[in-house]
């Protein structure tokens, strides 16, 4: 399916659903139900388990992905949704979230670097971000050990020098074929 194509699809089912007010089953606040925000990652596996698995419903949790559920950076987009969700959208607790089998597994920046020249990205534009300071072999590297990644973003966030104390930060690795859980932190034992 071309994009062109696709976007024409979701735009006509959308037309659909507002005018069949399938949106009413859904509605909530912005504020979770469960008081919880859960970094996970964007892998497609989880669209839908993650939640079932969790036992969990529109409205329930803040949600924020991104590749491998890994805060990279403590002042990044990723810790900023993490400290909003806290201070501003009454979630109590933090829930990390990875996976069994994750593309970030392993992940090295040179067959990333790669693909991208394939895909028209010029060596001189590679050169001038390496020269502004991008870090590429950083920046693309993904983790040797999802265990160890896991807690390493917990730590990031249980102890960023914004974030309250006494808020659990939890973490997890959920299997993205059945959904079992594999409880790496209690945020509840320190």
């Amino acid at each position: 399916m071309t994009g062109k194509k696709m976007l024409n699809d979701i735009l006509e089912f959308n037309k659909q659903f507002v005018e069949n007010r399938e949106y009413e089953k859904y509605e909530t606040t912005k504020f979770p139900k469960k008081k919880m925000v859960v970094l996970t990652c964007m892998d497609t596996r989880l669209l839908e388990l993650l939640p079932k698995a969790l036992n969990l419903n529109n409205g329930d949790i803040k949600l924020v992905k991104n590749a491998g559920a890994i805060v990279s950076h403590p002042f990044g987009s990723i810790m900023r949704s993490i400290l909003i969700a806290v201070f501003e959208l009454q979630a109590d607790e933090v829930m990390v979230i990875a996976h069994h089998d994750c593309g970030m597994s392993g992940l090295k920046a040179g067959p990333v670097i790669e693909s991208m020249k394939k895909r028209g990205i010029s060596e001189e534009k590679l050169e001038t971000l390496k020269y502004a300071g991008v870090d590429f072999e950083e920046w693309l590297h993904g983790f040797d050990n999802v265990q160890e990644s896991v807690v390493h973003s917990v730590n990031t966030i249980k102890y960023h020098p914004l974030m309250p104390e006494g808020v659990p930060v939890h973490g997890l690795v959920i299997d993205p074929k059945t959904g079992k859980l594999d409880l790496i932190v209690n945020g509840y034992e320190d």
